[in-house]
């Protein structure tokens, strides 16, 4: 449990989603809670992950979803382990919308790429892929490859 890389929850509260404020304290190791000096909220350790408010151990849950995306089938996982159904089908779906957010949050952010350099394209064809050089420095204009402007 590392407070300095932890952030308040709390959607009201002033220092939300900012780490190493020094706003971030431990309220209960054993259950694995921190305090938040700004709101005064505690919260828990696995609050918004895929983990929040799960019984088993997230080691074990962890082994199972990882058992489903390589194709393990649920009946196995039941049998094998002894939990229901359902709840073998609850972790994977929280897992996915976990893994979805994630996707969104990190991946699907708008940047700011400033400018950006293709120095050739690469295309498959019937015999094997080739490349397609792009003409650099032209004066008259943009560089264009079969219709595709650079």
């Amino acid at each position: 449990m590392d407070p300095t890389t932890t952030f308040c929850p709390n959607v009201a509260c002033s220092a939300r989603g900012q780490t190493g404020r020094g706003n971030i304290g431990i309220h209960s190791r054993k259950n694995k809670r921190f305090l938040c000096t700004e709101c005064h909220k505690t919260f828990s350790a696995t609050k918004g992950t895929a983990f929040y408010r799960l019984r088993t151990a997230a080691e074990t849950v962890a082994l199972v979803v990882t058992l489903l995306a390589h194709g393990c089938p649920v009946q196995a996982i039941v049998a094998a382990f002894g939990f229901d159904e359902r709840t073998v089908a609850d972790w994977w779906a929280r897992s996915g919308r976990q893994g979805q957010a994630v996707q969104e949050h990190l991946v699907e952010q708008p940047r700011d790429l400033g400018q950006v350099q293709a120095d050739e394209i690469r295309v498959k064809k019937q015999g094997g892929p080739f490349a397609i050089p792009c003409p650099r420095g032209r004066a008259d204009g943009p560089d264009f490859v079969r219709g595709v402007m650079f």
